[in-house]
């Protein structure tokens, strides 16, 4: 195995967290914005790879619909949804991928992806109530491994093996993400928290794989209608990508069937904006791609929302309520009492 080497370079401090008005940690990271495929803004080191985890999910779930199979077992928009997903686990969660497995004669057992619990406070309490242990089927991946064992046995492959890198379904799986990332060499792949593949590329290529989701205009017409049907059953489903209280859901819900945020493990975030001629210096597709170098998922929030503020994607030039929470995350003490926040100071340098 290759020896791990750190980065040479420190990347900026993207978001800070303070404590009686002073800042008590931060967090350094790379952000990278495309407009319609080419590179608008690049923090940090943007070319540097990295493992990119669940954010590609939208990505993954390419060859599925791109074969019909969304219309041939009568997908709703929340079993598609869910396909995409890093949910929470919750009843209407577990219900999409059990009804997604169900529509090809499929079971949890299936699922090549280990039980945990779920990540909604209200249903882990719930199955401890019952004395019951997680399933597989709690595990915020199981979607996606429901759509991959489905598209796994439309191409004939054997679906002990569906996880295998060189199995038919996983070569179109990555024959689609770097067909959407631009890159014309083979990916390199690393094994996921779930069992599947995952991928490590550039920043770069995360956030141009999003912006053409956003905008598939001048991509093969099979894969253009796909990307637009994600993006419009994921606006009609926000809940079952992620959850109540999450940043992905309430992104989605600003833009219902105009957006698609998605986060992965260890600080990654991308997020797709259609096309909005109301943004005057970027009115096509936007695609944003987060790094947060210490992994904290709360380096990333704060940073999210206030990129979509500068690039003016909110139509009053206010951040709208239900994501306020994210742009200044509180910080409480064990008495509830407020002693700080996390905060963007990313140096933007917008043009």
């Amino acid at each position: 195995m290759e020896a791990a080497v750190l980065p040479v370079a420190a990347n900026p401090v993207l978001s800070v967290a303070t404590r009686s008005g002073q800042i008590e940690s931060w967090h350094r990271g790379t952000v990278v914005v495309c407009h319609d495929g080419e590179r608008v803004l690049a923090l940090g080191d943007a070319d540097r790879p990295a493992f990119v985890r669940s954010a590609v999910k939208p990505l993954q779930a390419l060859p599925f619909v791109e074969r019909g199979l969304a219309d041939r077992l009568g997908l709703p928009d929340a079993e598609l949804a869910v396909l995409c997903a890093s949910h929470d686990g919750a009843a209407e969660h577990v219900a999409a991928v059990r009804s997604l497995l169900a529509r090809g004669g499929l079971d949890e057992g299936r699922l090549g992806c280990g039980p945990h619990a779920p990540f909604d406070p209200a249903s882990r309490r719930d199955l401890l109530r019952r004395d019951e242990k997680p399933g597989k089927v709690h595990n915020n991946c199981s979607g996606k491994h429901s759509g991959f064992l489905l598209l796994a046995r439309d191409c004939g492959d054997d679906l002990s093996r569906y996880l295998e890198p060189d199995s038919r379904a996983q070569r179109e799986v990555q024959a689609a993400v770097a067909a959407m990332t631009g890159s014309a060499e083979p990916l390199e792949l690393g094994l996921d928290g779930c069992g599947a593949p995952t991928f490590r590329l550039p920043l770069t290529g995360l956030a141009r794989a999003f912006s053409r989701l956003a905008n598939p205009a001048a991509l093969p017409p099979v894969r253009a209608a796909a990307c637009r049907r994600i993006l419009a059953a994921t606006g009609r489903a926000p809940v079952l990508l992620a959850g109540e209280r999450r940043l992905c859901t309430a992104l989605v819900r600003t833009w219902p069937g105009a957006c698609l945020a998605k986060n992965g493990a260890e600080g990654v975030y991308a997020l797709a904006l259609a096309p909005d001629p109301r943004r005057a210096r970027w009115p096509g597709g936007v695609g944003i791609a987060i790094k947060i170098d210490d992994g904290a998922e709360r380096g990333y929030q704060p940073v999210v929302v206030d990129l979509l503020l500068r690039l003016g994607a909110f139509a009053d030039g206010r951040v709208p309520p239900a994501l306020q929470p994210f742009h200044r995350p509180p910080i409480e003490n064990t008495q509830r009492r407020p002693v700080g926040d996390v905060h963007c100071v990313a140096p933007w340098g917008l043009p």
